[in-house]
């Protein structure tokens, strides 16, 4: 039985979208008529060998998925029958096409991790190889794993998302509020004074000068930042600049400890359930690298994994090209010792996360009120400007 996806006519004269499954395109065009639809276009589901972007599935609905398809193979579901309630299940047209897709695949004799290769912008290559070590056995147990894996990961990128929802909000608004005073409140209070031709102080006089830039050149400041941004955008692109300037933004006080941190946090955490899954060691770190978003610290790590290649042990190839944090370069050493090097990268990225969250909140705490402390002296400043013309005037009456 084979997935169709059809667009039909309803009798009341809208128009219907879906995946349907049939043995033919005689056999779909009947159920849609049996529901009162009128078949437009129907087409077969097919596995897409390029993976086409428009398939790329959320991370909350792979997890969703995932979470699902452990529980029906762990209930001794067979892999092509869990795939097709998961996709029944499913209330996305576009979830339910690719799930039908992959099971299409699975029909035709492929394996799980095959079929999900098809679609590579969906299911990514650490979960395609956790899968295939699942395969082997205790597939269902794997999933489990990896539904978790891509559940932390959701809710750490929610959380960062959250804790930064305000202070861009303060830092637009403060903004704004600025460039206002300084386009049209503070050139028409000040107009008064100069018109006079009384002396204006210095403080106005710079506002004055501030505010008469901001209105001649503003279209010109938008023009340089976004050349600015242009031109980092196409330096990120060539390899040789990438790296030097991801190798800069490591070396920064706050920042570059914090994307460290980050990059240390999911290499871990991916690393831990590829290895769990029973993923051999070599292939686990070039899929783990991967993850990996800065460029400098990829390039270390790439390293590290073709020392483990040649026989060094895990710990002595990071100490030497990718050192990560004290307390996880050693339970990574006594996991090697004791073979439970999967358990101690568990514990490994569990308490990087939790040092990551904890590091972002403390940043994001001092961020809000160091916002308001800046943007509020600029607005004093401001004020000042307006006021001291009128103070000098007072006196001078």
């Amino acid at each position: 039985m084979s997935a169709w996806r059809y667009r039909a006519l309803a009798a009341d004269g809208r128009s219907a979208n879906g995946v349907i499954q049939a043995d033919s395109a005689r056999s779909a065009r009947q159920q849609l008529r049996e529901r009162g639809l009128s078949p437009l276009q129907l087409e077969a589901v097919q596995a897409d060998a390029q993976g086409r972007r428009w398939q790329r599935i959320s991370s909350a609905e792979l997890c969703l998925l995932t979470r699902e398809l452990a529980t029906l193979i762990q209930a001794a579901v067979p892999v092509e029958q869990a795939l097709q309630v998961v996709a029944q299940q499913s209330r996305r047209e576009r979830v339910r096409s690719l799930l039908l897709g992959v099971r299409e695949a699975v029909l035709q004799g492929q394996g799980l991790a095959a079929a999900l290769a098809r679609y590579p912008h969906s299911f990514p290559a650490m979960y395609r190889h956790t899968v295939a070590a699942g395969e082997r056995g205790q597939l269902g147990r794997v999933l489990e794993q990896l539904a978790d894996h891509v559940e932390q990961a959701e809710q750490a990128r929610q959380r960062l998302q959250v804790a930064m929802v305000y202070p861009a909000i303060l830092v637009l608004v403060s903004l704004a509020v600025v460039a206002f005073l300084l386009g049209h409140v503070v050139p028409s209070v000040i107009g008064v004074f100069t018109s006079s031709g009384q002396a204006l102080p210095l403080p106005t006089r710079i506002l004055l000068g501030a505010s008469a830039a901001l209105q001649a050149g503003w279209i010109w400041l938008l023009l340089a930042v976004a050349g600015l941004g242009y031109a980092l955008y196409r330096l990120r692109r060539q390899p040789h600049w990438r790296l030097r300037m991801d190798a800069a933004l490591l070396r920064l006080p706050v920042l570059g400890a914090l994307l460290r941190q980050g990059d240390s946090t999911r290499f871990t955490a991916t690393l831990a359930i590829l290895e769990s899954s029973g993923v051999p060691l070599v292939d686990a770190l070039a899929i783990a690298t991967r993850v990996v978003g800065n460029a400098s610290l990829q390039a270390g790590l790439t390293r590290a994994a073709e020392r483990v290649r040649q026989g060094s042990g895990l710990a002595v190839a990071l100490q030497a090209h990718a050192p990560l944090q004290p307390m996880l370069m050693h339970l990574i050493g006594a996991g090697e010792s004791s073979g439970r090097l999967g358990q101690m990268l568990q514990r490994g990225a569990q308490q990087q996360q939790q040092a990551l969250n904890s590091r972002i909140g403390l940043l994001v705490g001092l961020f809000e009120p160091l916002v308001l402390v800046v943007m509020g002296s600029l607005v004093l400043l401001i004020v000042l400007a307006v006021v001291l013309p009128i103070i000098r005037l007072n006196q001078m009456v």
